[in-house]
């Protein structure tokens, strides 16, 4: 039983080891035989040799113990790295979990919101989309097109709005009118304004859309009668306020304007887009003229018109039958002068300067 366990543990010897061993054997044996016989070099010899393989055995042991140490270190430092890297693992899982809630919960408000709109939406469609197809029936009784008409809507006038448009120009047949900013509506304009014998001038600030309306009255054969100026966008300075608006010098050459359309600059250029419009404008329109701001259903719209309102003498509202726009009506008694509009970068006494010399319109 001793021999088996014995034969056992030397079983579990590495091969190195159990080399060692034997060669250890070897050398006492023949060390002890050389002192039998009396051969003393001999004996001196192995003895060397077996000191040698004892100091190669203590330096093998002492590197088996180096690296069973630097093993407990890494072991260790692994451990430290388990451990942080454990904690920061459930740390993220627990952040992402409570985002995860929060924008379930956001989400299911936007639905809740979203749901909410197009439910009043949708009762509303149900009166917008006969109201806009009676409008759209209508414009196309009123005239015959020469090629495809541009689409309404959207960023462009609603059909319900250019009915209304249409119908004040006919019934006051301007003989010049300026619109800011071009798209369907000046399609329409320029047709009404053919049949009545009228002039249309339009500034659009994007060059891409200026193009794309010229090539519309190309196709339409309307261009004798309306032209698309290009008008990038230039500080106007107004009452110690500088204004992102069409640059005046197109206008430099425009008296007598009778009818106005305010449907630009943008909203996205900036706060009071289309305040300047009656300042820089003003001075050259005629006597009796008419205004139309489009999307007076906007803050800045509503506060830019209660501004003009209050400030500009002869100038009133005019009830509205149709659309998301306001007609105001300007009715002065003379027209003392025609004041230059401001200059791009131009301080505010310029354009109040104007208005100013505008029969009974006072500074805005």
């Amino acid at each position: 039983m001793a021999l088996r366990k014995l034969a056992g543990r030397v079983r579990e010897l590495g091969p190195l080891t159990m080399a060692a061993v034997a060669a250890t054997a070897l050398l006492v044996t023949g060390i002890t035989l050389a002192a039998v016989l009396d051969s003393t070099r001999v004996a001196v010899c192995l003895l060397a040799l077996l000191l040698a393989l004892a100091v190669a055995g203590v330096l093998r042991v002492n590197l088996r113990l180096l690296g069973m140490r630097a093993d407990r270190r890494e072991i260790r430092d692994l451990r430290v790295v388990l451990d942080q890297t454990q904690r920061r693992v459930v740390s993220a899982v627990e952040r992402q979990r409570l985002d995860t809630e929060d924008r379930h919960r956001e989400l299911s408000d936007a639905v809740a919101r979203v749901q909410r709109i197009a439910d009043r939406g949708v009762r509303d469609l149900r009166f917008a989309v006969p109201r806009e197809v009676e409008a759209t029936v209508q414009l196309f009784q009123g005239l015959t097109p020469r090629a495809p008409m541009p689409s309404s809507g959207d960023y462009a006038l609603n059909p319900t709005d250019l009915l209304e448009l249409l119908f004040l120009v006919r019934t006051r047949q301007p003989r010049l009118v300026l619109e800011l900013g071009s798209g369907t509506s000046t399609i329409w304009l320029a047709y009404v304004l053919e049949q009545n014998g009228g002039r249309l001038v339009s500034l659009d600030h994007d060059p891409e859309y200026a193009n794309r309306t010229r090539a519309a009255l190309r196709a339409h054969g309307l261009t004798a009668v309306a032209e698309v100026r290009d008008a990038p966008l230039a500080p106007v300075e107004l009452d110690g306020r500088t204004y992102s608006w069409y640059d005046p010098a197109v206008l430099e050459d425009l008296n007598d304007i009778d009818f106005l359309l305010v449907d630009g600059p943008p909203a996205a250029v900036g706060p009071d887009s289309r305040y300047p419009a009656l300042p820089v404008a003003g001075p050259r329109l005629a006597s009796r003229a008419t205004i139309v701001f489009d999307d007076a259903n906007r803050k800045d719209e509503q506060a830019a018109i209660e501004s003009w309102l209050s400030s500009v003498d002869g100038l009133s509202r005019l009830d509205e039958m149709l659309g998301r726009h306001a007609v105001l009506q300007l009715d002065r008694p003379s027209r003392l002068a025609t004041a230059s509009a401001p200059a791009a970068g131009g301080s505010a006494g310029a354009g109040s300067d104007g208005l100013a010399s505008l029969g009974g319109i006072s500074p805005l």
